[in-house]
């Protein structure tokens, strides 16, 4: 007979939706910083983009569908919480590159070996602006996103959502593009057109790419919570 020893006490229920997308968030939040070293070019013009905004507007879209659905105190926390990934992960990227390469690493992929550490020895920078940037981008974006619930047309159905994300989301990564690539390369080259390029990329992304996608995610995420 089971004794009350034996029973395992029962799980506390996390939604489905919430489970993943947590999931999602904290490796955006973590590739986001390695995405970034590389500046895109936008077609037609002289404007560049670092890489990491494909990362960020994704953590973007996850933290005003969890601020939609499971409030704005869990989406507050879950930037919050956020920030551990990309710490552990700055401190094992410091621990790798203090540690010695093996002797065949050495021998028989040199270049390699020397291509990982000027790369990532260069991250430090970009490392540093993007938890500040992050941590004020992440945080208004939600505080914009809640604020205007109830403001705007229909604020419960698509077009509502779509209206409260791309204006939360236009202004809080405007402030992110100033914030990051001013701290991260600021000094290392002339950063008028990247920082331009970024701020226009940043805006009309988000009014035109992350409201939609917000939809879409409110929208699996219901379906994941109802097959629980």
């Amino acid at each position: 007979m089971e004794t009350q020893t034996d029973r395992q006490p029962a799980a506390p229920r996390i939604p489905r939706g919430l489970f993943v997308f947590s999931l999602l968030y904290g490796g955006m939040a973590t590739f986001a910083g390695v995405l970034a070293f590389k500046q895109v070019q936008i077609p037609f013009t002289n404007l560049a983009v670092e890489a990491g905004i494909f990362a960020f507007l994704i953590l973007v879209v996850i933290s005003s569908s969890v601020a939609q659905l499971y409030s704005e105190i869990t989406a507050r926390h879950m930037v919050w919480w956020g920030f551990l990934p990309l710490l552990v992960a700055i401190l094992l990227m410091f621990l790798v590159l203090w540690l010695p390469p093996s002797a065949d690493m050495v021998s028989q992929r040199g270049e390699e070996l020397e291509a990982f550490e000027v790369v990532h020895n260069q991250l430090w920078r970009i490392m540093a602006a993007g938890p500040v940037a992050y941590l004020v981008s992440l945080l208004l974006n939600v505080w914009l996103f809640s604020k205007l619930r109830g403001k705007t047309t229909g604020e419960g159905n698509a077009l509502g959502l779509m209206i409260r994300g791309g204006i939360a989301s236009a202004l809080s990564q405007a402030i992110d593009s100033v914030i990051f690539v001013t701290l991260a390369f600021y000094g290392e080259f002339d950063i008028t057109n990247l920082l331009i390029g970024q701020v226009i990329a940043k805006v009309v992304l988000s009014l035109v790419l992350v409201p939609p996608l917000i939809v879409a995610t409110v929208k699996l995420s219901h379906k994941l919570d109802s097959s629980t």
